[in-house]
């Protein structure tokens, strides 16, 4: 590929970069979170892998999710509350958040004395973080 004024698209690129830089920035929190976000979600709905039970009230049956493996939908509670935040700081900082507000997140995400953890956060962070390297240098927050 080449450029008819080289000059010239590097000194838009550069002006695009200094003078929307808080833009660019949020733009790539938001899109990033999000990505992990959809990707913890989907693990989750993905079904599990390990024994299926019978359970009641309501009555179902429910395939469980082996240790160390997201856990498995049962009433789609836990998914429907995982969310989503981006925060612009005062100085200028952007931060993004998922947030599962689900009263049973963090035991199975980390686990209790009586329980192996059933991640589903941490790994889709960890699975995406080529992805939203390549989100940040797109948007020109990072080279």
């Amino acid at each position: 590929m080449s450029f008819k004024n080289l000059d010239a698209f590097k000194k838009r690129l550069d002006k695009r970069l200094t003078t929307k830089a808080h833009i660019n920035a949020k733009s790539a929190v938001t899109r990033s979170t999000m990505l992990v976000q959809n990707f913890a979600k989907s693990s989750i709905m993905a079904g599990g892998t390990g024994a299926t039970v019978q359970k009641y009230d309501p009555s179902r049956t429910h395939t469980q999710s082996k240790p160390l493996s997201p856990p498995a939908s049962d009433t789609g509670f836990l998914v429907s509350q995982i969310t989503m935040d981006v925060d612009t700081k005062a100085n200028g900082s952007v931060v993004g958040q998922i947030i599962s507000s689900a009263p049973y997140s963090k035991p199975l995400e980390f686990g209790t004395v009586n329980m192996q953890p059933r991640p589903f956060m941490q790994p889709a962070l960890r699975k995406n973080k080529a992805k939203i390297l390549q989100i940040f240098k797109k948007e020109g927050v990072i080279r």
